[in-house]
């Protein structure tokens, strides 16, 4: 139906691109497939997607390329479906612009799970007076927190870190996101900060910062703020 969301799948095995199309259509969305990084790219110019599942792996040009030609048009959402499970190149596709990944063999129902958060991830701006994550009440404008009605009083840093987090909601934001992001490019490397900053933030904000339900840790690589 019309008012379903479009979802842009590439990949170059025809197995996958046919597993991804029956469990998509079967979850109420509407599929499109490209079995090329060309056409993908092409599709992409052409038709408005809510959602892309790049494969990395491509027989004309490296997914790696293809994600970078994606982000100089659009900021549609983009979940990685790879083979490659090297940190190094989970973390280039995130610094990329990709919103999150998965490797293959995959399972179904941990696809769903990540395209749904992907698709209701909130877009705040700095317009909007106030956000309700569970808990905790973001005043925006004037710069306040709350958790449970009880104000949280948080560093400068603290909140500029929490308003990335919130921004980003869903997303794997890496070590070096966060810190080109909240302390400029000349910290790029400096991941103690963000480990030392976040700790003071979870002990503000979480109910048990031994056991985060918001700000979660994706090991190696940087953190994902859950809104829900």
């Amino acid at each position: 139906m019309p008012g379903e969301p479009l979802i842009l799948t590439i990949d170059d095995e025809p197995q996958i691109l046919r597993l991804l199309q029956l469990t998509l259509e079967k979850n109420g969305y509407r599929v499109m497939s490209a079995s090329t990084g060309e056409e993908g790219v092409l599709r992409v110019r052409t038709s408005a997607y809510a959602l892309i599942v790049l494969d990395l792996g491509l027989p004309d040009m490296d997914g790696m390329d293809v994600l970078k030609q994606i982000r100089r048009m659009s900021k549609v959402p983009v979940i990685i479906l790879t083979v490659r499970s090297g940190e190094a190149e989970i973390i280039e596709a995130l610094d990329q612009g990709a919103d999150d990944y998965l490797t293959k063999p995959f399972r179904t129902g941990e696809l769903l799970a990540r395209v749904r958060l992907c698709l209701r991830k909130a877009q705040f701006t700095e317009d909007e007076a106030v956000v309700h994550i569970g808990p905790i009440t973001i005043d925006f404008a004037a710069r306040l927190v709350a958790r449970d009605g009880v104000p949280v009083k948080l560093t400068g840093t603290e909140f500029d870190l929490l308003r990335l987090f919130v921004h980003h909601a869903g997303k794997v934001l890496t070590h070096k996101f966060i810190l080109e992001s909240v302390w400029g490019p000349a910290y790029s490397e400096e991941t103690q900060y963000t480990r030392v900053h976040v700790g003071h933030l979870r002990k503000k904000i979480e109910e048990n910062p031994s056991d985060p339900r918001l700000i979660l840790t994706e090991s190696g690589i940087g953190y994902r703020f859950m809104k829900e």
